[in-house]
This record gives structure tokens, C-alpha cells and sequence, in this order.
């Protein structure tokens, strides 16, 4: 039997699994800087109330405005913060567990809270959904289609899903991430040479 060649490590430089976690750090990041964008609005739309009113002048549905970004930033900083370790967790729970049974524990968490937001995704992709199949529009001055705000709330829940699937699969694999990953790749490259 011929010796067959090596097979390239998947987490190669610029293999698969680096680029993969790339993509996803990255749309993490962008979903982080979009909820603070969202959050910037708020403020900007809070200013332009407190001006409109010094002078006399009242500002039509800032408020309707603010609570529709307020869940955009809400749900699109989801995965970003559970991401940066920012939510609570069950740290406290784990590090007064035997060190056999952390892992596991850390494991089922992540499943549970993966199968949830999973659930809640589906949810409000229904909700977007129906909004705009039955032309639902918000109440008040400033009429808007329903699905607009919902969109954002299912988007960051989407998001979120992924993080939690994402975070699964890395205690799965032991946390490793990209630079360890890279490291990884650099010496199964130079190991094949």
C-alpha cells in the first residue's frame, strides 16, 4: 500500500477554521458597533427633544424613535457582550464544582442557553415575518412598519444564537482560539514540510 500524502490541518493559516472564527469575531464586533450606533441615536434624538423644548418647539415621535433603537441596541449588543464575558454567568457556580465536573456543567449551560435563544430566534423571525405579511404599522405621529423593529430584535437574537452555538463549540474543542489556532496551524504546516 502507497503512503498516502498528509492531509492539510483544517486550522491552517488561513485555513478554514481561522477564517471561520475571523468572520465570526468579526460579525460579533460589527454587531457590537451597530448597537452603540443605535445607542449614539438615542442620545442624538434625547438632545434634539431637550433643544426642541428649550425653544418651544416639541419634537414628534422622539419617544416612538428612542424605544424602537432601544431595542435595537438591546438584542444586536447580545452576542457582542456574552462574547467580552459581560453577562452574567455561572462562573460562580462552576468554580465551586469539582475541577472533573466543570467542563460538563460549563457544556450544559451552553447548550441551554443556545436551545433558547434558538427558540426565542424563531420566534421573533415570526414575529418580523407576520408583521410584514399583515402590513402591521406602530401607532402614533410617525407611522412605521412593525417589522422594522422587529427585524433588529430578531437580527441580534440570530446573532446571539450563533454566539451561544459558537461559545458551545468551543468548550466542545477545549477554548482554543485564534492566535492558539494560528500557532496551531504554523506547526502542522511546518510539521508536513
Amino acid at each position: 500500500m502507497g503512503r498516502s500524502a498528509p492531509i492539510p490541518p483544517t486550522n491552517a493559516p488561513g485555513g478554514p477554521t481561522v477564517a471561520v472564527r475571523r468572520f465570526l469575531d468579526g460579525l460579533y464586533r460589527t454587531s457590537g458597533v451597530v448597537a452603540a450606533v443605535f445607542l449614539a441615536l438615542i442620545a442624538a434624538l434625547v438632545l434634539v427633544q431637550i433643544v426642541g423644548r428649550a425653544l418651544g418647539y416639541l419634537v414628534p415621535s422622539t419617544d416612538d424613535l428612542a424605544g424602537f433603537f432601544l431595542v435595537a441596541t438591546s438584542f444586536l449588543a447580545l452576542a457582542h457582550t456574552l462574547k467580552a464575558n459581560g453577562h452574567i454567568r455561572v462562573e460562580l457556580l462552576l468554580q465551586r464544582l469539582p475541577p472533573g465536573a466543570r467542563r460538563p456543567a460549563e457544556i450544559a449551560a451552553l447548550a441551554i442557553g443556545a436551545s433558547i435563544t434558538v427558540y426565542f430566534a424563531w420566534f421573533a423571525i415570526d414575529l418580523a415575518w407576520l408583521s410584514w405579511r399583515f402590513g402591521d404599522m406602530s401607532q402614533g405621529v410617525f407611522a412605521m412598519p412593525l417589522w422594522v423593529p422587529q427585524s433588529g430584535m430578531a437580527l441580534g437574537l440570530i446573532i446571539l444564537a450563533i454566539a451561544f452555538v459558537d461559545e458551545l463549540a468551543l468548550a466542545l474543542r477545549g477554548r482554543i482560539d485564534v492566535a492558539e489556532e494560528e500557532r496551531l496551524g504554523e506547526r502542522g504546516a511546518s510539521g508536513a514540510e
